[in-house]
């Protein structure tokens, strides 16, 4: 499949997503994944892996085959609090997780990094039991992460560095 005939599935994907949940006030069932991880090897110059790998969606050849795990949250309403991504998984192997941060028409706006270290560390204190099996709200992630891309100004330099 091409370049091409890759993006113009995407774009569908974003749109039936989209309207699906104006028409069914849900959203539509891991479509937003899928697109997250699309949007997440391309923006970011990733290289994906195999799925029977486990822990980890992709590796990034200019950080040293970096191993990220590639997490998903579409933004419907910034004002609705605890919003939760999906359990990072913690007892498999990886060095950082990214989480993609969607809008309502399922176009990213902001990408986020948190290195294993970091998010083990806050586990590993956390009273949450939540915590501990590695489920994470978006605000906690953003607190222990470093924003790693936006729509507006693209990859930060100082924090993604794989152009080298």
């Amino acid at each position: 499949m091409s370049i091409y005939a890759e993006e113009k599935l995407i774009s569908q994907a974003r749109q039936l997503a989209a309207d699906y949940r104006r028409a069914m006030g849900k959203p539509l069932p891991g479509v937003s994944n899928e697109i997250a991880l699309h949007d997440a090897i391309r923006l970011l110059d990733l290289v994906p892996v195999d799925q029977a790998v486990g822990g980890y969606d992709a590796i990034d050849p200019g950080r040293e085959d970096k191993r990220i795990q590639i997490k998903s949250r579409t933004i419907f309403d910034e004002s609705v609090g605890s919003q939760r991504i999906g359990q990072i998984k913690v007892d498999q192997e990886w060095d950082s997780v990214v989480l993609v941060l969607m809008d309502e028409h399922y176009e990213p706006f902001e990408i986020y990094e948190a290195e294993r270290d970091d998010l083990m560390e806050y586990v590993g204190k956390s009273s949450s039991s939540r915590a501990k099996r590695g489920i994470l709200s978006v605000s906690r992630f953003r607190i222990i992460s470093r924003l790693a891309w936006t729509s507006v100004d693209g990859l930060e330099s100082e924090v993604w560095d794989n152009q080298a």
